[in-house]
């Protein structure tokens, strides 16, 4: 294996949180119910196609895109439509599917797939249902299918607090994971750039037919928006297509079988679960039998789609994203800290300041909850966001651009160069506690919207 280029980066900083999932994997549970949630496809304006009631295949269109009719979301499984829920404006929230006994799927014609034209293989990932596993930058949205990339990105290691070991996840799917490679090798002029963790690669080190990198540093060295800037920077009219390692299994075994995959491997995490664990399952499969199954410690839980930094908040009865193969699970964080103000406070909570011990104590992890420890201030620290932010632009500035809507300083600030989840950290560390993750996604949708 020949490693293109090793990044590295000394800005960010390690959460080390108790309660990462051990390396056991568990069969999926009963589940009653799966679901899908067009906020989890962002930029996409969901049509339904069917009407509650309807009975479903694996793989049967649910809804498409209105801005792409031919980009279709289909159902993870056979069954039957249950319910569909609305909210304000009769916005589509969940769909919510109830399984059959039976599992039937449709099926499409794959064979000779490597001899496809382009045009044709992008038709038939669309009706699949596949093309939604396919990311663009800029704005982290859905690809479109009308683009040429310039490159394509998957990235095998992560840094994100309990992140989920793809190495471990997928360690017996070498021979999909190849195919899915080569599925996405049609759509680019260079091969694929393939992140591997440096210290510990597995078998991702022998994939044939990519660009292997490596990349060392804290989070978020792991973000792909910081290994695009330093191996495929973005200019004015650039895509750039990025691939979760596992979707990139998803697409091997469909390209195989002529059969939509909707495999999830999730590890349950958190500091609230006595047996964090993996389980594998499917998309949008509802929540509680999983957190039942791992043992809740606490009375009052906070339940993430996702990491703590970035994750979106779901209900103990609630479903998995589309996208994510982690759950966290942190206490709901209800006291107050008398004096909290003071140096030296309280050395028990995880902080990045010079101020607090705990930043030479307590090193083997960390008991969280979801507790602010104060509110919004009146403040910006100068410097304090760019010591752990790895990317070449300024995100202070940025973030002030995005918030009085200059859509010529966003441009000029990098507003193409990063997703939500690149100021997860920068939520958590900056001292005004603004809701940085949440100014930049309006500030990505004002670009869709007026830039395009």
């Amino acid at each position: 294996m020949e490693v293109i280029k090793e990044i590295e980066t000394r800005r960010g900083a390690n959460l080390k949180l108790n309660g990462i999932a051990e390396k056991i994997i568990e069969k999926s549970p009963s589940v009653a119910n799966y679901a899908l949630r067009p906020d989890d496809f962002f930029g996409t304006i969901p049509k339904l196609c069917l009407k509650e009631g309807s009975k479903v295949l694996a793989g049967s269109p649910v809804f498409f895109n209105k801005k792409n009719p031919d980009i279709k979301i289909v159902s993870p499984i056979s069954g039957t439509i249950k319910t569909i829920e609305r909210g304000p404006k009769r916005k589509i929230e969940l769909i919510i599917i109830e399984p059959s006994k039976k599992q039937d799927s449709i099926k499409h014609q794959v064979k000779g797939w490597e001899r496809m034209d382009i045009s044709d293989l992008k038709v038939l990932l669309m009706e699949s249902g596949n093309w939604p596993f396919i990311h663009q930058r800029p704005y982290g949205v859905m690809a479109n299918p009308l683009d040429e990339p310039k490159s394509i990105f998957v990235t095998t290691a992560k840094t994100d607090p309990l992140h989920e070991d793809f190495n471990f996840v997928l360690k017996n799917e070498q021979k999909e994971f190849q195919l899915g490679i080569d599925l996405l090798n049609k759509f680019v002029d260079q091969p694929v750039f393939l992140g591997i963790d440096k210290s510990f690669p597995g078998y991702f080190e022998s994939i044939k037919g990519v660009q292997h990198y490596s990349f060392k540093g804290p989070h978020p060295a792991g973000n792909l928006s910081f290994h695009i800037q330093k191996l495929s920077p973005i200019n004015m009219g650039d895509r750039i297509w990025t691939v979760n390692p596992e979707d990139v299994v998803n697409l091997g075994r469909f390209i195989t079988s002529g059969i939509f995959s909707s495999q999830r491997t999730i590890a349950v995490s958190g500091n609230a679960v006595q047996n964090p664990k993996y389980f594998k399952t499917k998309i949008g499969a509802e929540l509680a039998p999983f957190i039942n199954n791992v043992l809740v410690k606490e009375d009052k839980v906070r339940v993430i789609n996702g990491d703590v930094l970035t994750g979106t908040i779901a209900d103990v009865s609630g479903y998995l994203g589309y996208f994510n193969n982690l759950i966290t699970i942190i206490p709901e964080g209800s006291h107050y800290r008398m004096f909290g103000w003071l140096p030296f406070k309280d050395n028990k909570i995880l902080s990045l300041s010079n101020t607090s011990l705990s930043r030479f104590i307590n090193r083997n992890g960390f008991e969280v909850d979801t507790n602010l420890n104060g509110e919004e201030r009146a403040l910006v620290v100068t410097g304090e966001m760019e010591k752990i932010f790895p990317l070449d632009i300024f995100p202070m500035q940025l973030i002030k651009a995005c918030m009085v809507e200059d859509i010529e300083k966003m441009e000029a600030l990098g507003i193409y160069e990063v997703v939500t989840e690149d100021f997860g950290l920068v939520d958590y560390a900056n001292t005004s506690k603004l809701e940085a993750q949440e100014i930049i996604r309006h500030g990505i949708e004002l670009m869709i919207n007026e830039v395009g």
